[in-house]
């Protein structure tokens, strides 16, 4: 696994931009390595999720492109593409595992996995999207983007509907705060809802904020949007 590891490393320091921070290489190690801990004790097959790991986001539209949905789909051909022309000696029996688990991981594509790989590696990049590195990446694609961070009159949309293509706050209701009910695996749920508990203490330090409080945290943001699990 390390030799292949640092053969698409290799592969991908030469071929694939760095100028998106939320999906660069060292998003791919980290999905991989959280791989590895959920698949601790299980029996799959390390190529198919060390692969999908690093070639998932081969192609990653940006959030507000029309066709965002078909970026697992379009990411999967493409890295059938690049085992047959770079990487000939990859099993070729393993395509249609790999292409599975790339095309599934996708949360706009809302293709079921069905694999035990497919459902690792979805819940390893999901993962991703929570805690701090979750926290972060959400403002570094904010930026990207020029999204606003909230919406200074309603931060929470007590009174208007959700809209995370302006606020880049209201994506943690309109997406991540949902993610640990979609996990997979039960290391995966596990991680999720102590991950999710972060970012709800993020929201309810803003909230403390934002009403002069720079010392303690809003019990009811606390209360509101604790995970269920």
């Amino acid at each position: 696994m390390q030799l292949w590891q640092q053969r698409f490393e290799n592969w991908l320091a030469e071929h694939h931009s760095d100028d998106d921070a939320a999906h660069d290489i060292s998003h791919f190690r980290r999905v991989w390595t959280t791989a590895q801990r959920l698949s601790s004790e299980e029996s799959v097959d390390e190529r198919v999720v060390l692969t999908a790991c690093y070639f998932h986001d081969i192609v990653s539209l940006p959030k507000n492109h029309p066709q965002r949905s078909q970026s697992s789909r379009l990411a999967a051909e493409k890295t059938l593409s690049i085992l047959r022309e770079d990487f000939p000696d990859f099993p070729e029996q393993l395509y249609s595992a790999v292409a599975h688990a790339i095309e599934a991981h996708s949360h706009s594509a809302n293709i079921p996995p069905e694999t035990l790989e497919a459902k690792i590696v979805q819940d390893a990049d999901r993962l991703e999207s929570l805690g701090a590195i979750g926290l972060a990446r959400v403002f570094a694609v904010a930026g990207k983007l020029n999204v606003s961070l909230f919406n200074a009159e309603d931060p929470f949309a007590d009174t208007r509907p959700l809209n995370d293509k302006r606020y880049a706050l209201d994506h943690f209701q309109n997406k991540l705060l949902g993610l640990p009910a979609t996990m997979q695996t039960e290391k995966g749920r596990a991680l999720a809802n102590h991950n999710a508990r972060y970012l709800v203490e993020f929201m309810a330090k803003i909230s403390a904020e934002l009403q002069g409080d720079y010392l303690d945290y809003d019990p009811t943001i606390l209360a509101r949007f604790a995970p269920q699990a």
